[in-house]
């Protein structure tokens, strides 16, 4: 959640930001207008109480001089009850506060690129030259049906589309690459974490999935329970509503978990094949820091990842998102995309994410600094999406013949 002190101190500037992210006007107006009553109410009632206390005095004074209280004392209940009512309207005007402020996104950092969408992203570099072919490169699916690595069909049977069945080297290469990735993440320094695959509303909340995006996610019937769209969410929220008392060094979390999302704005694209799947498995990488060291770990985290990418020999490249393009928490992202040579294009893989202080303001994750609590920063990546690093190694480990080359360190855990 934004820090609403920052719209009571600049609201023109702060406005000017989220407009960049696509809030709309009305939500913004509608937060000036309540900022405004809420000022105005907060004003009212300091005067009540200033009112309350020279009454207050004055009662003593009067009673100490034996002189008749009565008009005085019914003054001073009368102005009690105004304080009342005026603290109980200025109760409810914070509420509405916190309540809109949970569907605004994050402010984001000054060096964010400007832009509406993906097309406005920049891109910051490339790792290793694509994949050349004296052939045509198939894509994943053509390649996992030929094979008998992919069931599509058995998927939709089980459960609807958007779902997959992997078989033989297929299954082998999924668990193969979950484990690797587990131990090059472990190797660079963060703890693997083994957490539920469903989580309450409250952890949701926290990371910020609530309330906003609540139909893209699997609820369970009856229940204050949801399968977890990524593992950022229990991770981060392991440490929800709790004070850190030692963070001089970051605390850095990787997990493997399936994920489920509904993909609910997402019709009609990628309807074939793996990209996008209503449950996909992906290895996540969450840092909890001191504000002063969120920049460092967040380049770290993202060469992790690239690293990972370029052990895999997958040709990827590092894209900084521009400010329409930012996830809801996020303040700064750099996606990295991997080449599918079957499309002839980049694809997402990794998502690397500072948010500052917003989750932890919405998770109440604080730590000990000189004696004070203060809101830490959390950031979250994927190192990586499991699904998507298998296809990149069909599409870029393809043969001629259609058979598919295993990356040479993945052969020990085959």
């Amino acid at each position: 959640m934004i820090d609403l002190k920052l719209f009571e101190r600049d609201f023109a500037n702060v406005a000017e930001k989220l407009k960049s992210r696509g809030v709309q006007e009305d939500l913004l107006k509608e937060l000036k207008e309540l900022f405004e009553e809420y000022r105005a109410q907060k004003s009212g009632l300091q005067e009540l109480q200033t009112v309350q206390n020279r009454l207050s005095k004055l009662f003593g004074e009067y009673k100490r001089k034996g002189e008749d209280i009565a008009e005085l004392k019914t003054r001073l209940e009368e102005n009690k009850k105004n304080m009342a009512a005026a603290n109980e309207r200025l109760k409810e005007i914070e509420a509405k506060l916190e309540s809109l402020a949970l569907n605004i996104p994050n402010i984001p950092d000054e060096d964010v690129p400007e832009g509406v969408d993906e097309n406005d992203n920049v891109e910051i570099k490339r790792v290793l030259e694509p994949t050349k072919f004296d052939f045509e490169p198939k894509e994943h699916y053509e390649l996992g049906e030929k094979l008998g690595w992919i069931d599509f069909k058995r998927g939709v049977k089980l459960a609807k589309s958007r779902f997959s069945v992997l078989k033989n080297e297929a299954a082998a290469l999924e668990r193969a690459l979950i484990n690797y990735m587990l131990k090059f993440n472990k190797n660079r320094g963060f703890e693997e974490i083994w957490v539920p695959a469903m989580v309450n509303s409250t952890a949701l909340i926290g990371t910020g999935q609530l309330p906003k995006f609540a139909e893209d996610l699997f609820k369970i019937e009856k229940e204050d329970l949801y399968m977890i769209p990524t593992a950022e969410v229990p991770l981060t929220n392991l440490y929800q509503d709790e004070i850190i008392s030692d963070l001089s060094e970051p605390i850095k979390m990787t997990a493997y978990t399936p994920c489920f999302r509904k993909e609910a704005g997402s019709g009609g694209k990628d309807v074939r094949g793996m990209i996008r799947q209503h449950q996909f498995d992906k290895v996540e990488l969450v840092a909890i820091t001191r504000p002063q060291d969120s920049d460092k770990v967040f380049q770290e985290m993202i060469a992790c990842a690239s690293d990972l990418l370029s052990s895999l020999g997958l040709p990827h490249r590092l894209v900084a998102l521009c400010r329409g393009d930012l996830g809801f928490s996020a303040a700064k992202t750099v996606d990295l995309e991997v080449w599918l040579p079957g499309q002839n294009r980049y694809r997402e893989i990794s998502s690397v994410s500072n948010t500052r202080d917003f989750q932890a303001r919405r998770a109440k994750i604080r730590y000990k600094e000189n004696g004070k609590n203060r809101l830490v920063h959390t950031l979250n990546g994927s190192s990586l999406a499991v699904g998507r690093t298998l296809i990149a190694i069909m599409e870029n480990y393809q043969k001629k013949d259609g058979s598919i080359e295993i990356p040479k360190v993945l052969e020990p855990y085959m």
